[in-house]
């Protein structure tokens, strides 16, 4: 292990039963394993979870994605649809402290395994679901990705340039998202049962999540007596006040851009930036010198600065404008942040050391701890765990674990 991350114990002892799949609840109990947590992710013998990508009798053929969202866990791929392996994992969920699905609305009722029968068996577990659209939304039985949460939730018609098509943000607010919302929700009602003994049904719809992520938007919606808030390009919602948003760069790349940001809460940053431009003949200038003003002759502003920008790279543009005390980011690509040694210095990146996938750098838990971030160990190979699973959780002997392999109840 690098001595820049350790092995947390946060929820130690705290057992979760996993039935996610692709990335929002994925997201979900990933975090809850880096903080200690034992997570036993529940597969399907054959293909497991369709974010493996496997298909039967063929090689995986695009592992990463599955790696992402499942480090740490463990794997227990066992056959639902037979009375034995319902009958099984029915006894881990009796032992267990969570369990998160998100499968398809009413997959996991059909299983007999939705919240009325699990919490007959076990009246403390804390029972989570994620859906793409909430009960007793008109949609709550359609079926959801990020993107499609991200177009119902909001998220998409405030992105993108004002006199062109809405665009769908690159993060994936509506699936990674989503599972950090549920998952803090699960801490809080670990916390509430230790103090009641009781246990929850916890509910998010992805679309209700992204709704969560753009309330300056609704915010405004309602300054402006209930008009749709707007796409702004790389600037605020409602646009801001100039100069904000990004500014080109010395280099031509697709990605040779400055942001830089002058709030009106704080003047002076106007009148740094200037100084840092060599422009002090426009400090005090009418034209400019109030947010106001400076609105008014947008594109000017905006001119005057790019002019600035274009003879320096956006590392430098970042550099000087930063140094003057004001708000500014060069808007870095996924190859130059993977470049960045200090992020892996700082344990913010690791490299998973898979035992097929080999060597893989990725982004963990971002959260430091006393200095460390949490460790991030190899997703699951499918089936890896079932021995130790069932032995542990269920003090199963050797040879009932390999009736059960010679049936086709696990693999």
């Amino acid at each position: 292990m690098s001595d820049n991350c350790q092995d947390l114990d946060c929820l130690a002892g705290i057992r979760v039963v996993d039935f996610t799949q692709f990335e929002a609840g994925t997201s979900c109990t990933e975090a809850l394993a880096w903080l200690g947590a034992e997570v036993v992710k529940i597969e399907n013998p054959k293909t497991g979870d369709p974010g493996r990508r496997l298909r039967p009798g063929k090689a995986d053929d695009d592992p990463w994605y599955f790696h992402m969202f499942n480090a740490n866990k463990k794997s227990l791929a066992i056959n639902l649809k037979s009375p034995r392996g319902l009958e099984l994992v029915k006894g881990m969920l009796k032992k267990a402290d969570i369990t998160v699905e998100n499968m398809a609305p009413g997959t996991i009722e059909r299983l007999g395994l939705g919240y009325d029968e699990v919490k007959k068996i076990n009246p403390g577990i804390i029972f989570c679901q994620i859906q793409g659209f909430g009960t007793g939304s008109k949609y709550e039985n359609g079926l959801a990705f990020d993107m499609i949460a991200q177009a119902a939730g909001g998220t998409i018609s405030v992105t993108g340039e004002p006199d062109r098509p809405p665009v769908k943000p690159g993060p994936s607010f509506g699936d990674t998202g989503t599972g950090m919302l549920m998952a803090v929700t699960i801490l809080g009602a670990l916390h509430e049962r230790q103090r009641t003994g009781t246990g929850r049904r916890l509910q998010v719809a992805m679309q209700d999540a992204v709704m969560h992520y753009i309330r300056n938007a609704f915010t405004y919606m309602e300054r402006t007596g209930g008009q749709p808030a707007p796409r702004a390009g790389s600037k605020t919602v409602g646009g801001g006040y100039p100069p904000i948003g990004v500014y080109s760069c010395k280099g031509g790349g697709p990605n040779d851009y400055v942001y830089i940001f002058t709030s009106r809460a704080n003047p002076e940053h106007w009148t740094r930036l200037l100084k840092v431009m060599g422009r002090e003949d426009l400090i005090g200038d009418p034209r400019y010198a109030t947010p106001e003003a400076r609105t008014e002759r947008r594109d000017e502003v905006d001119a005057i600065v790019t002019e600035w920008t274009r003879r320096h790279d956006k590392h430098e543009a970042m550099r000087l404008v930063s140094l003057a005390t004001i708000p500014a980011g060069a808007v870095l690509d996924t190859a130059e942040l993977a470049a960045d040694q200090t992020f892996q210095d700082r344990g913010i990146r690791q490299t998973m050391k898979h035992p097929t996938a080999g060597d893989y750098v990725m982004s963990g838990w971002p959260v430091r701890f006393g200095g460390e971030t949490p460790a991030v160990a190899p997703a699951p190979l499918l089936g890896q765990h079932g021995t130790e699973v069932l032995a542990e959780w269920l003090k199963m002997e050797k040879d009932q674990i390999d009736a059960l392999r010679s049936d086709s109840i696990v693999t």
